[in-house]
């Protein structure tokens, strides 16, 4: 499991907002040359709640959410470096 941000189970407050918030599921793109690479995770806490059969449905869901975000990164990626060279 990747993350960015802040970590799971870390706080942060958001302008001056006494809420904490905690962040349960992210997902991280990842380039390493013309590699790409999509990574989700969940917070230990929530995936230790889940039933199995919820925690595969999430799997499924999240493999295919992670498939189209490297994919679109990917295209992106690929249309930026296809550009025209500048001149210096």
């Amino acid at each position: 499991m990747a993350t960015s941000g802040a970590s799971p189970g870390q706080s942060s407050s958001q302008s001056g907002d006494s809420a904490a918030e905690t962040e349960i599921l992210n997902v991280v793109v990842q380039r390493e040359g013309q590699k790409v690479s999509t990574k989700w995770g969940l917070h230990p806490n929530l995936k230790d709640e889940l039933k199995p059969e919820e925690w595969k449905e999430l799997t499924e869901i999240m493999g295919k959410v992670t498939t189209l975000i490297g994919d679109r990164f990917s295209q992106v990626l690929g249309q930026a470096e296809e550009g025209p060279a500048g001149n210096a």
